[in-house]
């Protein structure tokens, strides 16, 4: 396959553009490195040995939302699918999978393949499988007897596409019901288009297994909303049980992005059923966290579930990026040699934390009153109180709202322990 060999042709290549020239009499490189040689040369961020600007992960924070997030959903009886479109970064696959996930969340049919093709075996497609090739690329994976895969369907129309396609492959495609709601997103919306479905479902039931029900909660706002769609997707759940429309022993109950995860482990948890469930969580954005969108939603969760707060300190953000003051034009004001072609700006500037100036023992807290006011393609203007001792040179650590849109501008980032340390490098796959 021609991504395979890109896939592991990459792993193997970490440009130089990340890492600056090494002291120690170690020179500059002259060739790539691979992750496992550059965790071993001893680098550290605060030395100046990477170039700036660039993402970093927090061991210590990371190995923390890790366990963190597994023991919430160990305690509500639920297991837990990561959504992988997050981080898109294997290796962050595999620590959660060995954590005890039981798989990994994809959106589309290629990041599917990405993470099979870095051994990921269980995928649950949080998405509708829509057009030939996607298909077909899926098809393909599924000639694998080890590897399971399910997708969405929310009407008849996409039902016979799927079971056209997958009987001319002599294939069964597992796929749940993705309920919605009014001007949401996809899922179905009335008895109307469930019965046509269940309909196509039938025609097709040589093809198509019915494996459970799913919603997407994160398309609304309040807690009431939130709990009516979970509600629905619950009854609709019991009335397939009851039916035994279901194609599998144990049917699947699954929903949850990173903002009601709680909600949706109480609703599907606490429900009861004639047959055995399995309620999937898939929350992407817990495992590096935020300082944006997710912590106040964290907040929220904290004080609203009771085993959330058995498991204080809550998560805690893991993602940040580090760059330099390059320019200080007015007495109050900064140019931070960071942009939107480094960090999430959708949901909130990042956040200013750090400040060191190289040679000095350890970075400092900043100002409160600091913060991004403006973004550019390569430049953030920060405003500073008057007076504020900033040379230029000074590295600046940032947090930031939204991992997503922070991971996919990172081919690498580099893992660092609490004495900033690089300890790993992780790789990324948009």
């Amino acid at each position: 396959m021609k991504i395979s060999t890109q896939v592991r042709e990459s792993s193997h290549s970490v440009a130089n553009a990340l890492i600056g020239p090494l002291s120690k009499g170690l020179g500059v490189l002259d060739g790539p490195l691979t992750p496992s040689e550059i965790s071993n040369l001893g680098w550290n961020l605060l030395r100046e040995d990477l170039s700036l600007p660039t993402a970093v992960l927090y061991e210590d924070k990371l190995a923390h939302n890790l366990e963190w997030m597994q023991k919430f959903a160990d305690a509500y009886g639920a297991k837990l699918a990561p959504h992988g479109k997050t981080t898109m970064a294997p290796k962050l696959f595999a620590r959660q999978l060995n954590a005890g996930a039981w798989g990994i969340t994809m959106a589309t049919a290629l990041h599917t393949r990405v993470a099979y093709e870095h051994g990921v075996r269980r995928v649950l497609m949080a998405n509708q499988l829509v057009g030939r090739q996607n298909m077909a690329l899926v098809s393909r994976l599924l000639r694998d007897p080890e590897f399971e895969f399910f997708c969405l369907v929310d009407s008849a129309e996409q039902t016979e596409m799927l079971g056209r396609y997958f009987q001319a492959q002599g294939q069964r495609l597992n796929v749940l019901i993705e309920v919605g709601v009014q001007d949401g997103r996809t899922g179905i919306r009335n008895r109307d288009q469930l019965k046509a479905l269940l309909a196509a479902l039938s025609s097709w039931k040589k093809q198509i297994a019915l494996c459970g029900v799913e919603v997407f909660e994160g398309v609304l706002n309040d807690e009431a909303s939130v709990r009516a769609l979970l509600q629905n997707a619950v009854d609709l759940a019991t009335e397939l049980a009851r039916e035994q429309r279901f194609d599998r022993d144990t049917f699947i109950l699954s929903g949850a992005g990173s903002a009601w995860y709680d909600i949706v482990a109480e609703v599907f948890c606490k429900s009861k059923f004639a047959t055995e469930v399995e309620v999937i969580l898939r929350p992407g954005c817990y495992l590096t966290h935020d300082v944006g969108v997710y912590q106040d939603a964290q907040q929220r969760i904290m004080g609203r579930d009771v085993v959330a707060q058995r498991l204080a300190p809550g998560l805690m953000p893991a993602l940040g990026l580090w760059t330099y003051v390059q320019s200080v034009p007015e007495k109050d004001r900064a140019i931070i040699a960071l942009g939107k072609r480094d960090a999430a700006f959708d949901a909130g500037l990042p956040v200013p934390t750090q400040l060191f100036r190289p040679g000095n023992a350890s970075p400092i807290p900043t100002a409160n009153s600091w913060k991004l006011t403006r973004m550019m393609d390569q430049h953030a203007f920060m405003e500073t109180a008057e007076g504020a001792d900033l040379h230029i040179g000074d590295m600046i650590g940032f947090q930031i709202s939204h991992p997503c849109l922070t991971f996919d501008k990172w081919r690498y980032l580099a893992v660092l322990d609490s004495h900033y340390q690089v300890i790993d490098i992780v790789e990324t796959f948009f």
